[in-house]
């Protein structure tokens, strides 16, 4: 039997009863187990499992067999006999995540063992909500696997990062593609016929950062993505949090300003409307048509495609422009962070996203916002980092995200 299909059978909850069922979950159990270990001896697993060595030792057979688990060699144990140790094996299945972003796709194959084995990123893209940048995106995830060195019966899963409201529960978008009756996961899993779960971009790049990235030990962590718009991924007691309908973390949308600016959700007032790559972008172009100078002006217009990268790289070589903006914003971005430390009392607070490219212009105003904003006790307590994945952290968390949902489905 192909491991394809043992994984699915061992993740799977389709007509087993009695014996089977009870070994499967076992099995699951033991995958877990050494996804967190690494590796384990037949007696650690025995002692989790609490069930025999005899027992456990079958199950692991049975799943060397599958070609899920190996046996790594010897280990010096103290006095008696030396212990095997087994871990899972790297290359038995892999699975794809899609990062999508406003002018770009990041897409990346994870292995069995969570190791990044491919990635490609920046594919050019335009995310638009019409069936032609639908079709290019399909396009662009077919593109991939075919170029991909392994047998595509062994990726088990894809899970697609879209901005706005997500149902991660249902496979429904509300922001992108909402054109058909059937969830959009079900859509894409037809197309390229791959198992497919939906996120929303901010917590998947969150849940990169959670597990790969810049989070130690610390449980409670809030992630803010810092990009065209503001979103936030939550962890309280090492879980991810959703809400009701998998719409919570909308930050970008609490109504922290009493001005007329309409938001693209509709409403007036949002942090969005004045503390984003969107806004700063707005009010970048009003500053030159006031008089204002900045090296990305040549022969007095400015770039007609004028993009977020393109203030980002322009206050990194020092235009001061560019500079004096990102800091209004980032202090404004500080108050919205503020409200979140208050209300969280978080142990870290990470930046993430296209803006914290850069550096301390960003960082700092967002430091002293919080000084300044947030009750000193609960700030004292809040560590601020910056993500450690970087432009990597929606694919990283795209492919966990797949890898993980696969491996919980009961």
């Amino acid at each position: 039997m192909s491991a394809h299909h043992s994984i699915f059978g061992v993740f799977s909850e389709e007509n087993i009863t009695g014996v089977a069922n009870k070994n499967q979950s076992l099995k699951r159990t033991i995958i877990n187990y050494l996804d967190v270990t690494a590796h384990a001896t037949i007696a650690d697993l025995s002692m989790e499992l609490g069930i025999s060595p005899p027992k456990t030792t079958s199950l692991i057979n049975e799943l060397i067999q599958d070609g899920l688990v190996q046996d790594e060699g010897k280990i010096d144990s103290t006095g008696g006999r030396r212990a095997s140790m087994f871990g899972l094996v790297a290359e038995s299945c892999f699975f794809i995540g899609v990062d999508v972003n406003r002018y770009s796709i990041n897409i990346g194959l994870l292995d069995f063992k969570k190791n990044l084995v491919t990635v490609k990123m920046q594919v050019p893209y335009n995310l638009e909500n019409t069936k032609e940048s639908f079709e290019e995106l399909i396009t662009i995830i077919k593109k991939f696997i075919a170029e991909l060195e392994v047998d595509r019966n062994q990726i088990l899963a894809a899970c697609i990062n879209l901005s706005g409201r997500v149902n991660t529960t249902n496979g429904y978008s509300y922001s992108y593609f909402h054109f058909y009756e059937e969830p959009l996961s079900a859509t894409i899993e037809n197309a390229i016929g791959i198992r497919t779960f939906l996120e929303n971009d901010s917590r998947a790049m969150a849940y990169g950062e959670f597990h790969i990235g810049t989070v130690k030990t610390e449980k409670n962590v809030l992630f803010v993505n810092l990009d065209y718009g503001i979103g936030l991924g939550i962890l309280i007691d090492g879980k991810v949090y959703y809400g009701k309908s998998g719409f919570g973390g909308e930050l970008g949308h609490v109504p922290l300003f009493n001005n007329q600016i309409i938001c693209h959700c509709g409403k007036k007032g949002c942090l969005e409307t004045e503390a984003s790559g969107q806004a700063l972008l707005r009010i970048f172009k009003e500053k030159i048509e006031q008089g204002s100078t900045s090296s990305l002006v040549k022969n007095g217009m400015l770039p007609e495609q004028l993009r977020l990268d393109d203030i980002i790289e322009a206050a990194n070589n020092e235009d001061v422009l560019s500079i004096e903006l990102i800091g209004e914003i980032g202090d404004k971005i500080g108050r919205g962070i503020a409200l979140l430390i208050n209300i969280f009392n978080p142990e870290l607070v990470i930046l993430g996203g296209s803006l914290i490219e850069t550096g301390d212009y960003i960082r700092l105003p967002i430091r002293s916002a919080l000084n300044k904003y947030s009750l000193s006790l609960v700030n004292n307590d809040t560590q601020l980092r910056l993500s450690k994945l970087g432009k990597k952290a929606g694919v990283v968390g795209g492919c966990l995200m797949a890898r993980n949902r696969l491996l919980s489905m009961v």
